[in-house]
């Protein structure tokens, strides 16, 4: 080796690091590595703990604003859907409060904080919702036939006002890939319940559209949808309030809402028992909020004669109120979140002046809170639907309103029904006595047809 390669040599072996530089002398005690892992186990688990549990600060404030930040609003809300369907999603913890109960039909109720349709469009993630708290999860609108809606960018976030504009026109995987879906989660062996929602105390709704193209005055579509979900569902909603399918609204015109309430009544009616809850699902029509006294007026009239089972009021609206900031106002399609409450809330008080007791009405627009909630209550309404606070709030909204209320009931020393119960009784049409003129006239009047009757029955005797 020639000189130059011996200085070369020793150089390397200068500059190469010591072993004993980056190891250690002594082996790792066995306590401090159990110790290490002890640390890690639990730390872990602590986070598991914070993160499933839905009230932690770290979703309202971290991730969710994270989500929404980084993404569109239709991919924040795709990648929502896949982690509550995942059964990684945060839960509600907490049993509800027994202020919080709700008397539905022949039905108790946990609490009155529902899911509005237009979340879960597919039936993608009932159970990871129902986790979160709702007692009251519609999936939907769902169309007969597949149909992607409308051409995206199709949903936007006026962040300043806390609202969406949508108008994703009744996006749809059709009738068999939802029904899939819901029957996918029926056991082997059915168990003896009283809701398809599997869950005590809880519904499970469907809400039905009708494909674009389908003719217009046509009810063939919903027709189809009560026969399809009608054995797998507790609630129907009859949603013909949508901005976004032309020529939808027209179907809350008096004479094609006859005639549609009638068709799905009558479908209904013909459905057989259904075999998880061995009845027939509740049909309630989903209304808009931008209707006048008289259309409102007409509509209560067909409720009453068609005999519906009630009323959500309301869906998107088509205004744009002047206060409306985010650059985002001016785009086509239904307005929704805290701007929409005074306007949905005007609809419902005029329709529960028109409608008697017995015809309950499910509230939904811009509630955020438990005051909020407590304002539908007061105006009529039994219980409520949230939507686009869930989008802003996240996993915690729904455990947030209940727990508001909760407060606030106690405060007041009263609970939800007895509310509802008062203002329900004191704003609702009141039904028109039999008088004894009345009672006279019409025994006065099946009189004459009996004595009509026995003379054509004499004169064919004689014959």
């Amino acid at each position: 080796m020639s000189f130059a390669h011996r200085v070369a040599a020793k150089r390397l072996a200068f500059l190469r690091p010591s072993r004993t530089l980056f190891t250690s002398s002594t082996p790792r005690s066995p306590a401090r590595t159990a110790l290490y892992a002890t640390v890690f186990t639990v730390s872990a688990g602590l986070f598991a703990v914070y993160y499933f549990d839905a009230r932690s600060a770290l979703h309202r404030y971290v991730l969710n604003p994270l989500l929404r930040n980084t993404t569109d609003a239709e991919s924040a809300h795709k990648f929502a859907l896949k982690v509550l369907k995942s059964g990684l999603a945060p839960r509600d913890p907490l049993p509800d409060d027994k202020r919080l109960a709700v008397r539905l039909w022949d039905q108790e109720i946990s609490n009155p904080v529902g899911l509005a349709a237009g979340f879960d469009k597919e039936g993608e993630a009932i159970d990871g919702l129902y986790n979160l708290g709702f007692s009251w999860v519609e999936i939907g609108s769902v169309t007969p036939n597949p149909q992607p809606g409308n051409p995206k960018p199709r949903v936007f976030r006026l962040t300043e006002d806390e609202a969406l504009i949508n108008r994703y026109g009744f996006p749809s995987q059709g009738h068999l890939s939802v029904l899939g879906r819901v029957r996918g989660r029926l056991p082997s062996f059915l168990p003896s319940t009283d809701t398809a929602s599997l869950r005590p105390n809880s519904i499970l709704a469907v809400n039905l559209g009708k494909n674009k193209t389908s003719p217009v005055e046509s009810i063939d579509d919903y027709i189809k949808g009560v026969r399809a979900f009608g054995p797998y569902s507790d609630v129907l909603v009859v949603n013909v309030s949508s901005p976004n399918t032309p020529g939808l609204r027209g179907l809350q015109n008096k004479e094609l809402l006859e005639k549609l309430l009638n068709g799905v009544i009558q479908a209904r009616n013909e459905l057989p028992v259904s075999a998880i809850t061995a009845k027939r699902p509740k049909l309630l029509l989903k209304i808009a909020p931008d209707l006048d006294e008289a259309q409102l007026s007409d509509i209560a009239n067909v409720v009453q004669k068609s005999g519906i089972d009630g009323v959500i009021v309301s869906n998107t609206t088509i205004e744009r109120p002047k206060t409306l900031k985010s650059p985002n106002k001016g785009e086509t399609g239904g307005l929704s979140g805290a701007i929409l409450k005074p306007i949905a809330l005007d609809t419902l008080r005029t329709l529960r002046g028109l409608l008697p007791s017995s015809i309950p009405i499910i509230g939904c627009g811009g509630i955020r809170s438990g005051a909020d909630a407590l304002e539908y209550a007061k105006a009529g309404a039994c219980m409520v639907q949230v939507f686009t606070g869930f989008t802003y709030e996240g996993v915690g909204n729904c455990r947030r309103i209940k727990d508001e209320l909760v407060q606030e009931l106690a405060k007041q020393g009263t609970t939800w029904q007895a509310v509802v119960n008062e203002a329900v009784d004191g704003l609702s049409a009141k039904e028109k006595p039999t008088t004894v003129d009345s009672a006279v006239k019409q025994l006065m009047h099946e009189a004459r047809e009996l004595e009509g009757l026995l003379n054509q029955l004499e004169e064919k005797i004689s014959q």
